[in-house]
């Protein structure tokens, strides 16, 4: 059961997030080149132009236009790493009882984002994004819900291509850096192509992608993470309009994490995709757990915003509409209670 945590320490995690996003600007862009902005489909991004190499100039993605990127990005020249100092408040949310990613996640993660995977708005999904919503919704979640083996990344594949920029190397050689013995899993489908890759059985990174089309099991090429993505159903509705977010980790790892309301009702909807096998009920008794704990948390912290999110869900069609409503039936009844409280009758969109 999610325990609230003071507001201090709330507002300890948010000012984390604010100086790992600066640091992570001092690693990946040069003080020398310079920021502008470029607008696509009549939305802003930012782009950094790297100094002049060898009659060469080289562009690199930043993100969309936010305030926050903004701020961010007027903080970049003055701003002095404070690696000490996030240490310190990292350890202050850890005595507080907030959740750290076990040391190879953490790792991982790390060298994914000094390579660029997150400023090309890969997305953490999984568990490891869950262990994230402690210090944004200022709540201790049940440690029961907070454990996992592995790590799952998911991309846009319009995102992946839109971007125009890619990481230096390719994404198995970045996990080799971390532990020389990851090796890549052939798919099944395309023994060529690589959307897997293990540490014996020990550990695993999960690539991602949204099927938005006809059911197909065919990796789907990410070129701006140098590797391809396993197509899902239903992920895209995870993946819109991500948060940012800190792992705690060293000095703080900062990602993109699903927004808590949609990572609630995936969970809800995703679960009901999984009755085929033992495994497959276990995970889905995980999502049920997960999706339970933080529709209690949304429900008082974020209910328009998880009202919205269901909104969208009944207008997706009929198979969303069955697997969202099957699901939240089989939520403790309380947290029945507060979900139809917030959205209202569940039979009713």
């Amino acid at each position: 059961m999610a325990q609230p945590v003071s507001l201090a320490l709330q507002t300890l995690y948010a000012e984390l997030v604010e100086r790992a996003a600066i640091a992570q600007l001092q690693t990946d862009f040069s003080v020398e080149g310079s920021f502008y902005t470029s607008t696509i489909k009549g939305r802003r991004y930012w782009y950094f132009q790297e100094p002049q190499r060898e009659h060469e100039r080289r562009k690199r993605y930043v993100g969309p236009d936010t305030p926050d990127l903004r701020k961010v990005i007027d903080a970049h020249k003055e701003a002095k790493d404070d690696f000490r100092q996030r240490r310190e408040m990292i350890a202050a949310l850890l005595r507080a009882g907030f959740v750290r990613p076990d040391s190879m996640t953490g790792r991982v993660l790390e060298a994914l984002a000094n390579a660029g995977v997150f400023r090309m708005r890969a997305v953490v999904v999984g568990t490891v994004a869950y262990q994230c919503y402690s210090g944004l919704l200022g709540v201790k979640l049940g440690a029961s819900n907070l454990t996992t083996a592995d790590l799952d990344l998911a991309q846009f594949p319009s995102i992946s291509v839109a971007v125009e920029d890619r990481t230096d190397q390719p994404f198995g050689e970045i996990l080799k850096s971390v532990d020389p013995n990851f090796r890549p899993v052939p798919h099944v489908s395309n023994s060529t192509r690589i959307t897997q890759y293990a540490l014996g059985t020990k550990y695993r990174v999960d690539i991602l992608a949204p099927n938005r089309g006809p059911d197909t099991d065919e990796p789907v090429p990410l070129p701006a993470l140098r590797g391809d993505g396993q197509p899902l159903r239903f992920l895209d509705f995870l993946l819109y309009q991500e948060i940012r977010a800190v792992a705690l980790h060293g000095a703080g790892v900062l990602i993109n994490a699903p927004a808590p309301e949609r990572y609630a009702l995936h969970k809800l909807i995703v679960s009901r995709e999984r009755l085929g096998s033992p495994e497959s009920q276990a995970k889905a008794l995980k999502d049920m757990r997960q999706a339970a704990e933080l529709i209690d948390v949304l429900t008082k912290q974020r209910p328009y915003e998880l009202k919205d999110a269901w909104s969208e869900v009944m207008s997706r069609g009929p198979k969303w509409r069955t697997n969202a409503r099957q699901a939240a039936h089989l939520l403790p009844e309380s947290s029945y209670k507060r979900l139809v409280d917030c959205v209202g009758s569940l039979d009713e969109h």
